[in-house]
């Protein structure tokens, strides 16, 4: 989290840090995603079980139990792997076609720390405040960060660097927002049966 903090704060020299770092994907996955999503899930599922949430349909606040809270951010922690793995593979392709002389470690360092802020941004969520103005304060300093990111690390030359970040920009954009869509239409109750079975799974759980 002080590494996010640092990124938005002092975007530049930290990237040149990250990048000088050369740390390995499994070095960068172990230790520094995980813990950072294990912190979001945490938080957040306090919030989902003190604050609850509101339902679309019947207006009324929603509050999980701690075991259905466990599913829910476990989920949600899977499918923002899986996005990170989808725009890592998505921004090294844009790469190849800027002339990008990264690798797959590059793309990857990027979107994990360039999410970073959207991560830590997502801890207000541990208190009852609208779930889509979290995501937008998150992903615009996501994006501010990434103008820094993108060229540092990609080792792309300068004339094609603005170009990579926009489109890289569109990635996360893109399917960060697709990402909170699902998780917050779930939240508000529109998948009926599989709430249902998130709470019979959750009543199974032995704690």
């Amino acid at each position: 989290m002080i590494k996010a903090l640092f990124l938005i704060l002092r975007p530049g020299p930290t990237w040149q840090q990250v990048a000088e770092a050369g740390r390995g994907l499994a070095f960068i996955f172990v230790f520094y995603l995980v813990p950072m999503l294990l912190i979001v899930a945490v938080a957040e599922g306090f919030g989902l079980v003190h604050w609850g949430v509101a339902q679309m349909n019947s207006g009324l606040i929603k509050k999980m139990s701690v075991n259905e809270a466990v599913i829910y951010e476990a989920a949600q922690s899977l499918l923002m792997i899986l996005v990170i793995l989808i725009g890592t593979a998505l921004i090294k392709l844009q790469g190849e076609t800027f002339h990008s002389r990264a690798h797959y470690k590059q793309a990857f360092t990027v979107v994990a720390y360039g999410l970073s802020p959207l991560f830590l941004i997502q801890l207000l969520n541990v208190f009852p405040v609208p779930v889509w103005l979290v995501w937008s304060v998150g992903v615009l300093l996501a994006l501010a960060t990434l103008y820094h990111g993108v060229p540092c690390v990609m080792r792309i030359d300068p004339t094609h660097a603005l170009g990579l970040y926009f489109m890289s920009s569109l990635v996360v954009l893109a399917l960060t927002a697709t990402e909170r869509f699902f998780t917050v239409w779930y939240l508000s109750g529109h998948f009926a049966p599989l709430t249902n079975s998130v709470e019979q799974i959750a009543a199974k759980l032995p704690f």
